[in-house]
């Protein structure tokens, strides 16, 4: 093979259709606009989702639920992946480090999935009602 031999797949480049150049190319006279109307014309221009008048369908539609905008912020930590990690006082930093936090997270909560059986200390973390009760059972303190 050589760079001169090199060629597109078939089928991967098209040619531009040239409108308006005679009938013979199937693209004459109305330069496949179709007769007359609003699209037929220059300049022939309506908004995006506009129907005529009728009330468009982002309007007909309610609006419902909702989106955290600090749920992305927040990191949520198993119980049962903390006791992978070494550290006894455990912070968002210790986290983060350990792979279990993204690095963008500005705060993360621990709530109760597995169990935890060694004394832990969580230092600035939201933890939920039954998480703080397993780490105060193990032995360990959440510190706020």
């Amino acid at each position: 093979m050589r760079l001169n031999d090199l060629q597109p797949a078939t089928g991967s480049k098209t040619t531009r259709k040239r409108v308006g150049r005679g009938h013979s190319t199937g693209f004459g006279k109305t330069a496949g606009r179709g007769h007359k109307g609003q699209k037929s014309r220059s300049g022939g221009f309506h908004k995006v989702g506009f129907e005529g008048g009728q009330m468009p369908l982002q309007r007909r539609v309610p609006k419902y639920g909702f989106h955290s905008m600090s749920a992305y912020l927040t990191a949520e930590i198993l119980l049962g992946n903390l006791s992978g990690i070494d550290a006894e006082v455990i912070t968002l930093d210790v986290l983060k480090a350990a792979g279990l936090a993204r690095h963008n997270a500005k705060r993360g909560k621990v709530i109760l999935s597995g169990t935890i059986n060694k004394a832990i200390t969580l230092q600035g973390l939201g933890v939920s009602k039954g998480a703080r009760a397993a780490i105060t059972a193990a032995g360990g303190k959440v510190e706020d």
